[in-house]
Formats: structure tokens, C-alpha cells, sequence
């Protein structure tokens, strides 16, 4: 564990503009959060009621869970939250067009119609065609992976790689999850098969036009550094962006410090969380992510003021 984790932590939060109420719980200064994990609704490994329990055990004041491309997984987990005491953010993650890997989350998004909601349908649907696509690849290359499988392991709903690469590891075709995206499933591999993606600016304005508020998760995932990130990170804010995630689970101190920087040149909320997926992504846990993690709740304050502020 890195030392001082929480003083960082709260620094970052402090240079983004966020305000620091002193006092909380565990010897922080301020509550801690989690703002982005899955469930069994996307391709996590517990259900949302179990997500919500473990965020309540990790001592979070509010876990946000971020299913991609669904909903359905917000009523049980608040009901859940409610009975604990935890406050839950309904969320959710899209993916975007863009040539590195460009995910979105959406806060105060809630479940029923709408732009954005209306949207998630459709992706759903589109999902559902990659997953037939997926498999017959995966019988052309002579794997034994079979849609019924991929049911089974999701749970019944949800379906994606994560749940393919769980059936591989279960009959010793490969060794672990991140073997199986390595050797077959990742973008460029034999197995893969192109997603349908939002483009960025669509995705912005369909959140905005929801109520939502939108940030773009481990911004360092969309391959880019230095005057090239932040030229696509002004261009992101001018459609609607409301923050990054500076704060993510898999993070180094210097990588959290870099994009905290970052957002606080460009006026956007600092954010994190730990991109919880359970057995799918083991080194991850609920509030803690690899142990090192602590995100105030200032920064749920932060987006709740964004939300209130005139579109």
C-alpha cells in the first residue's frame, strides 16, 4: 500500500476545486466513495445487491454502479443501498468511437425513457448481434464456447468478453481472464469482434439531454499523452464533458497526479473509483482497488453541483 494514500488523494480533490469538510470516519478528513463498478448485469461478478454490500463493508459513504450499456441493475442495488444506509449513484459506462479505447461514464442516470435511455435499448440489441458474431468465431477457430454458455455465465444478461474469457479459463484453454483477451478476445486478436460505439459527441449530448452528467473514465486508456490528450480531453469538454477519473483503481500516484492536473487546467471535476468486476478483474476490490485507493466524497459533491448547474 502507498503511503499517505488518503492526504493524496483529498489533495487532488482540493486542487480541482472541490471543497474539504473536515471530519468523517477511519481517520479520513472526508468520507470515501467509489464511483465506478459492475455487476452481473454487465460483465461483473457479483450482483448489484452483492456490489452495494461490498461498498457498505469497505465503510463507502456512496458507491456508484456503472454497468455498461444498462440499467437494470440500479432498482435492486438502491433497494439494497437503502437498507444500508449507502448512498447509490445510477450510472452507467458507454463505449465511444475513438482509434484508443474511449469509455464514458454517466452519473444520475435513471432508469425509463429518455434520450440516452432510449439509446441503451438499441446498444443492448446491437451487443446481443456481437455476441452471435463472437461465437461463431470462436467455433470457426475450434474454441468451445457456446451462446448458452455465455448465458449461463453472465447470468442471463449482459453478455461480453469478460463472460467468454471465464468459460475459457474454466476448461483450461487459457490460464486466466487476461490471457484469454491477450491470446484471443482483445481488439486485434483472432476472436475479436468490432462493437457498435457511440460516437464522443453523441454520447455527451444524449447524457446532457438526460439529466446526466457525464466523465470519461481512465482517461489514459485512449492511447494518447501530454498536448495530444489534452487537446482531445478541450474538445470533450466543449460537447458536455463534466470531469476525468483521475482517481482510478489501477492508477499509479504519478498517473492520478497527471490527469488530476489535467482536469483542473480544463475546469472539470476530478473523479474516481475502482472499476470493480469481481472475479473478471481480480486485483480490484470495492472502494480500495488494488489498496491504494480513496476517493473523497467530494467528488460526488462536485458532480452533484455540476447536475444543478443550468445546461
Amino acid at each position: 500500500m502507498r503511503d499517505l494514500h488518503p492526504e493524496r488523494a483529498l489533495r487532488l480533490l482540493h486542487q480541482s476545486g472541490s471543497g474539504l469538510p473536515v471530519g468523517g470516519r477511519c481517520g479520513y478528513r472526508s468520507p470515501v466513495i467509489d464511483l465506478h463498478t459492475h455487476s452481473t448485469v454487465s460483465d461483473g461478478g457479483e450482483t448489484p445487491e452483492q456490489v452495494v454490500e461490498m461498498a457498505f463493508g469497505a465503510g463507502l459513504s456512496a458507491v456508484a454502479l456503472t454497468d455498461h450499456d444498462r440499467l437494470d441493475g440500479v432498482g435492486p442495488a438502491r433497494r439494497r443501498a437503502s437498507e444500508l444506509g449507502v448512498e447509490l449513484v445510477a450510472g452507467c459506462e458507454l463505449s465511444c468511437e475513438h482509434e484508443g479505447t474511449m469509455h464514458v461514464l454517466v452519473y444520475f442516470l435513471e432508469p425509463g425513457e429518455g434520450p440516452l435511455q432510449d439509446e441503451l435499448v438499441r446498444l443492448q440489441a446491437a451487443r446481443d448481434n456481437r455476441n452471435e458474431r463472437m461465437v461463431a468465431r470462436l467455433a470457426e477457430l475450434g474454441l468451445p464456447v457456446t451462446y448458452d454458455e455465455m448465458v449461463e455465465e453472465a447470468g442471463g444478461m449482459g453478455m461480453g468478453r469478460p463472460h467468454v474469457a471465464g468459460i475459457l479459463v474454466r476448461k483450461g484453454v487459457v490460464g486466466s481472464v487476461q490471457e484469454a483477451f491477450d491470446t484471443w478476445l482483445a481488439k486485434g486478436r483472432p476472436a475479436y469482434q468490432p462493437k457498435e460505439r457511440l460516437d464522443p459527441p453523441t454520447a455527451l449530448r444524449l447524457a446532457r439531454s438526460s439529466g446526466a452528467t457525464p466523465v470519461l473514465a481512465h482517461p489514459r486508456s485512449i492511447g494518447q499523452e501530454g498536448v495530444e490528450l489534452e487537446r482531445t480531453i478541450r474538445e470533450l469538454a466543449g460537447h458536455g464533458l463534466d470531469g476525468l477519473e483521475a482517481i482510478y483503481g489501477r492508477y499509479s500516484d504519478d498517473e492520478r497526479d497527471g490527469v488530476a492536473r489535467l482536469a483542473r487546467r480544463l475546469g472539470l471535476v476530478v473523479t474516481g473509483g475502482s472499476d470493480y468486476h469481481g472475479s473478471y478483474k481480480p486485483d480490484l476490490s470495492v472502494g480500495t482497488g488494488r489498496g491504494d485507493l480513496a476517493v473523497p466524497d467530494t467528488a460526488l459533491v462536485a458532480l452533484k453541483e455540476r447536475a444543478a448547474a443550468p445546461r
